[in-house]
């Protein structure tokens, strides 16, 4: 006898949603965290570490190279040979430097050639030299404001004496700073001198006197004639009169022959020797190269 299984029962259960726009909001929640991992790549001013690292070598060579070249165009600005230019200046430097950097005797020779109004060649011995190198007692008043006005540095006298003793010459080499002035002050000097029996001749170089030789008489009042000439930043002047010191103002105006014919000659040879320029010499120890 077959038996009969009962029928299974299906069951429906019918689910209602409603639609997403009539879906109430969900309610606030604190925000998602980041899932924990390893950190990105920390940056400054866009770059990260190792790109700063290589701005910083690159940088750290280009001081080396840059100290590296200086160092060089220094050592060979150092080394290398002057100019044209700079032994220019370092001449005319040097001539200008004389009268303080030359022993005393190179600027006045013991003995000194000139002519005679006969046409024979004498030699003038120099007596003495003045320690004084201050422009203002160097020269009578007139001379002295222009010497002033352009720079005087230092007036450098010393007497001179002709073969008898005669005749006695005081040259003065007054130093200025440059050509310039030198120049300056040489056509301002006053040109018309004149004579008296307390001055004798002036405005003129001051009388330089020594005692005990051949100028111990050398007195201003016996300056009978005076010279001027420049060379360089120098300008040399004399003053010359009678061994005797007899005043000028008691000499005859006119006097026979040229007595005093050598003061112009010692001007204007020790003018020469102080204003030529000389190649700088390196090994010399009047020349810093």
């Amino acid at each position: 006898m077959r038996a009969e299984c009962p029928e299974p029962e299906i069951t429906f259960a019918l689910v209602a949603f409603l639609p997403p726009i009539d879906q109430p909001p969900a309610p606030p929640g604190p925000p998602a965290s980041r899932p924990p991992g390893p950190a990105g790549p920390v940056r400054v001013l866009g770059l990260r570490a190792r790109q700063w690292m290589l701005i910083a070598v690159a940088l750290g060579l280009a001081y080396v190279v840059t100290t590296v070249t200086s160092m060089i165009g220094a050592w060979s600005e150092l080394h290398r040979d002057p100019t044209n230019a700079e032994l220019k200046r370092a001449a005319i430097a040097e001539v200008a430097a004389r009268w303080r950097t030359w022993e005393a005797s190179r600027i006045f020779p013991e003995r000194l050639s000139y002519d005679t109004d006969q046409g024979r060649s004498e030699f003038a011995s120099r007596i003495g030299i003045v320690p004084q190198t201050t422009c203002e007692t160097a020269v009578d008043g007139e001379i002295a404001a222009v010497l002033r006005a352009q720079g005087c540095q230092a007036v450098l006298r010393a007497t001179y004496t002709d073969p008898i003793q005669g005749i006695v010459i005081t040259v003065g080499v007054v130093a200025f700073r440059d050509a310039f002035a030198a120049d300056r002050a040489y056509k301002q000097i006053p040109n018309a001198p004149v004579t008296d029996r307390v001055h004798g001749l002036r405005p003129a170089l001051r009388a330089a006197a020594f005692p005990g030789t051949a100028a111990a008489r050398f007195a201003d009042t016996a300056r009978q004639d005076r010279s001027s000439t420049r060379g360089g930043p120098y300008v040399v002047l004399t003053t010359a009169g009678q061994s005797d010191g007899r005043p000028a103002a008691a000499v005859p105006k006119n006097r026979p022959g040229q007595p005093f014919g050598a003061a112009p000659q010692l001007g204007w040879q020790i003018s020469r020797t102080l204003s030529a320029q000389a190649m700088p010499d390196c090994s010399s120890r009047e020349w810093r190269c």
